[in-house]
């Protein structure tokens, strides 16, 4: 059960750092406070406020220079909050049902997709370099003398 609870917490941290960078962020930050609140949080306000704190580091972090700040902060949050959610959800187990509907909401599932498919993602800051997409990639040599 409680390798269950862990698998939850941190599918629900990692969802809500994801969405702490998009536009959508008031509404999933009122439905987190909701969550929480009355569940060993301290007041609605006191969440709030500490969602708001990770949002601001993680923009902080992204206008930094350097991926390593970036991933660092990003970790570092989902860690507080898939620790904290673990809690929650410990002295709580009927919670779990809440933050799996939840969830659903933060991640809606992906289309079915045929053998082959291939489908990227970025988000989350600007990209300063190449983004390849490809199925498969075969011998590829670059340079003088070199093939393609």
């Amino acid at each position: 059960m409680e390798a269950e609870l862990l698998a939850l917490a941190t599918a629900g941290a990692t969802a809500l750092v994801q969405q702490m960078a998009t536009d959508g962020w008031t509404s999933v930050r009122d439905r987190v406070t909701g969550f929480l609140t009355g569940r060993g949080a301290a007041t609605a306000e006191a969440v709030e406020a500490d969602l708001e704190s990770g949002r601001a580091e993680l923009t902080a972090a992204q206008g930094a220079d350097g991926e390593e700040t970036g991933a660092r902060t990003v970790e570092d949050l989902r860690t507080e909050w898939r620790n904290r959610l673990r809690r929650t959800l410990l002295a709580d187990p009927e919670a779990a049902a809440e933050l799996r509907a939840l969830l659903a909401e933060l991640t809606p599932a992906q289309p079915d997709r045929q053998p082959g498919d291939v489908h990227n993602t970025v988000s989350g800051g600007t990209v300063h370099g190449p983004l390849v997409q490809a199925r498969d990639i075969g011998r590829l040599d670059l340079g003088p003398g070199g093939r393609s």
